[in-house]
């Protein structure tokens, strides 16, 4: 091992103002080491030494999707790398945050992690608090304006959620009033069949026929308003012919339950043309209440399915980490969306069904999802199509928002993920949606987040590892650069 010159410390700029004794006590403590072509560490890595460049050049990278991106390339004197928040102890996770490649044979000046934290202590002590609380308020900074982002999308949603919560509560509320009359009709109707004079034959007829039209309810096929209108037409002309005066009035319900002048030409079979009427209005009733009941169900269901998709969007009650499938986190943020998404645009699911599930922060993809169809809602303007696709490439995940917008100008594209940067008017956005949502998949999840766009095709990709690296905590610090 080559031994250390505090003479040649001295020419560094970073050590030019240090003292003799100082110089010396960094030569007592250090070391001078020589490394060969390749890499010195490896991002993820346990951060044991603070690297200072004597001679020679290296390369810093770090590690984005399947890619190694590098972000410094010099052969600069006093270039330093490594355990530089070493002075934070065990406040932070003391890992590598990139990774350091030495490009030539060169030589480095090399202190252990905790001696370089000894000195900052020692030597630099209103310095050290200075940056401790730069490095700390920072991070505070940074959670408080990430999390008002997150309740700025909470709060949208939640608008659209209380508007399609209302509807079905309403509908359901209108359907359970419009009941308690149909049952009284219902009643009313029951008491004029049994004093009408039925004989025993006719009953048993008509109470086969009356489940006959129940189970039909359920089958009724879709139509459309303009084959709606013209079969109630026909139907209730088909009434009147019967002799019954209002039948235009229960012609919508039997067409709405798919019943036809077949079905009521067994009704006519079954009783004499003088009980046809009060056998008609039973079975009208018996259907009515049906279709009731159906509305009141169909609203029930539409409001546990929202409240089951607010559920699992907010991951209430589930670990942050845990292995879930990528569907139902895209689905339920989908469903939070419907309001907003409105009628002029199309959603197309692409879903690769064969996908794994995938061990995730779920809460926080929801808010990547999140903010990336809410930009492509945004684009579109109220006409086009959002496809939400899913696939695998090699080892990774990949789910791909899409939308039929003008695309993202090429002057900026370069820009879209830096804090703060919208094209949104202002009060409308805060420009941090893309720089959260690429330090939830980049930072915390060890994946990629890409961008492809011309006009009229517009795609968002993220990809994320099936088998994710060995987790070192919720986030990893980030290094400054070198200086």
């Amino acid at each position: 091992m080559e031994a250390c010159d505090p003479e040649e410390l001295g020419t560094l700029f970073l050590f030019e103002k240090l003292s003799d004794d100082q110089l010396d006590w960094l030569c007592a403590n250090g070391r001078m080491e020589e490394f060969q072509a390749g890499f010195a560490y490896r991002e993820g890595e346990p951060a044991t030494c603070f690297y200072v460049l004597i001679d020679g050049s290296l390369v810093m990278s770090r590690r984005v999707g399947e890619d190694d991106v590098e972000i410094v390339r010099s052969d600069g004197r006093g270039v330093y790398a490594g355990a530089f928040q070493a002075y934070l102890g065990d406040r932070i996770r003391q890992t590598y945050s990139n990774s350091m490649r030495v490009t030539s044979p060169s030589r480095f000046f090399v202190l252990d992690a905790d001696k370089f934290a000894q000195l900052m202590r020692e030597w630099f002590p209103m310095a050290l608090h200075v940056l401790e609380g730069l490095f700390f308020g920072t991070q505070s900074t940074q959670a408080a304006v990430e999390q008002r982002e997150r309740l700025l999308a909470l709060g949208s949603l939640s608008a659209g959620l209380t508007h399609e919560l209302n509807n079905p509560a309403a509908a359901a509320v209108r359907a359970t009033s419009s009941l308690r009359e149909r049952v009284g009709n219902m009643r009313h109707a029951l008491a004029s069949i049994t004093s009408g004079g039925f004989d025993e034959g006719a009953l048993r007829s008509l109470v086969a026929l009356q489940e006959q039209a129940v189970a039909q309810v359920t089958a009724a096929p879709a139509l459309t308003p303009v084959e709606t209108s013209d079969r109630e037409d026909e139907l209730g002309g088909w009434l009147e012919d019967q002799g019954m005066t209002d039948g235009w009035e229960l012609a919508p319900t039997f067409v709405a339950a798919g019943l036809d002048e077949a079905f009521l030409s067994e009704v006519a079979k079954a009783v004499d043309a003088a009980h046809f009427e009060m056998a008609v209005r039973w079975i009208g009733c018996t259907v009515d209440t049906e279709l009731l009941l159906d509305e009141i169900e169909e609203s029930t269901n539409r409001v546990s399915t929202l409240v089951g998709a607010a559920k699992q969007y907010s991951q209430m009650d589930r670990s942050p980490y845990q292995v879930t499938d990528v569907h139902e986190l895209l689905d339920s943020t989908l469903l939070l969306f419907t309001n907003k998404i409105g009628p002029g645009i199309t959603v197309v699911k692409e879903y690769d069904r064969t996908l794994p599930t995938v061990s995730v922060f779920a809460g926080e993809l929801n808010q990547v999802w999140t903010n990336l169809i809410d930009n492509a809602v945004a684009a579109m303007h109220g006409e086009g199509t959002l496809t939400v696709r899913t696939s695998r490439e090699e080892d990774y995940l990949v789910v791909e928002i899409g939308d039929t917008g003008p695309g993202v100008p090429e002057e900026i594209r370069s820009r879209i993920f830096e804090p703060f940067f919208t094209t949104k008017p202002f009060g409308e956005g805060t420009g941090l949606g893309l720089d959260i949502s690429w330090r939830i998949v980049v930072n915390k999840h060890h994946g990629d987040l890409r961008l492809e766009s011309q006009p009229g095709q517009t795609r968002f990709q993220v990809r994320i590892p099936f088998v994710p690296p060995e987790r070192v905590g919720p986030e990893l610090a980030v290094e400054p650069d070198p200086a």
